[in-house]
């Protein structure tokens, strides 16, 4: 079936929330809204505009909504959680929150997902688009170096870029050393996709790693299928990190690499493009 309209996702939303315990990512609320739906994959996988899915699209005006309802709230930390009105009222009235909503935004009498096209995107401002744009346009040596930088960053010691060696698919490895005491071998690779990665190319990296490394780490600037989630932790096999373009960006910016966030009254962030074309 096709990705119901946002509005359509409202209640879906409020049972995937249930299921979930009355916490989650919006990954992890995504998941549970196409298993209600029966959406296949081909569903979840189509495209809004640039690397943005309509499920998650949709998903962020009816979040959206509901935030504005008092049925949801968001920490900083992008967990969502049922308010405990939320948790109360389900299946909720889908006009009545469109009202009361419009009518607390003083919206003119048309409903936001028509002038969609006409406003910011919830929840992802111009900047992410902008970034992922830059990163999955990078020469793929310069993609490597980039990861390999983050892994630096992010406490990781021995990095090392193997792409060129041909290592069987492996485009680095490096060591993370938790509490100065433990360690751990990572190898990863950096996938330049500009949509899906589905599950075999985690099952073909899982196999290059072939005992070597006591972790994996998949990095994308596109998004993973959830069967490939679902296969990167699947019971048995060596399990693999996942880093998709939407946290890819938000680790970028964490770090600093190459986004230069000015700390105002309104966070302002600007995209360094000339930095990436630097690597």
């Amino acid at each position: 079936m096709p990705v119901p309209k946002y509005d359509e996702l409202i209640n879906p939303l409020l049972q995937a929330m249930n299921q979930l315990g009355g916490s989650a990512s919006v990954s992890e609320q995504e998941d549970a809204v196409a298993l209600i739906l029966k959406l296949t994959e081909k569903d979840i996988a189509e495209i809004h505009r640039g690397s943005r899915t309509k499920l998650s699209y949709r998903l962020a005006w009816a979040r959206n909504y509901l935030k504005r309802f008092g049925l949801l709230e968001n920490s900083a930390r992008g967990v969502w959680t049922l308010t405990l009105e939320g948790r109360k009222d389900f299946p909720v009235n889908i006009n009545e929150v469109k009202r009361a909503v419009k009518k607390t935004e003083k919206l003119e009498d048309k409903t936001a997902i028509e002038q969609a096209d006409f406003q910011i995107e919830p929840e992802r401002e111009n900047w992410e688009e902008e970034l992922l744009s830059v990163l999955k346009d990078m020469p793929a040596e310069s993609f490597e170096r980039l990861c390999q930088l983050l892994l630096r960053e992010s406490g990781f010691i021995q990095v090392q870029v193997t792409g060129k060696s041909g290592d069987g698919g492996i485009d680095g490895k490096g060591v993370l050393r938790i509490g100065g005491l433990l360690t751990f071998r990572v190898s990863f690779q950096c996938k330049r996709y500009k949509g899906t990665v589905p599950p075999s190319t985690v099952r073909d990296f899982r196999g290059a790693m072939d005992g070597r490394a006591d972790k994996g780490l998949l990095i994308t600037t596109g998004r993973f299928s959830r069967d490939a989630r679902a296969e990167a932790q699947r019971d048995g096999a060596m399990p693999i990190d996942l880093i998709d373009g939407e946290e890819l960006v938000q680790k970028l910016k964490e770090l600093e690499i190459g986004v230069e966030v000015k700390q105002k009254v309104v966070e302002e962030i600007k995209v360094q493009k000339e930095y990436f074309a630097s690597i």
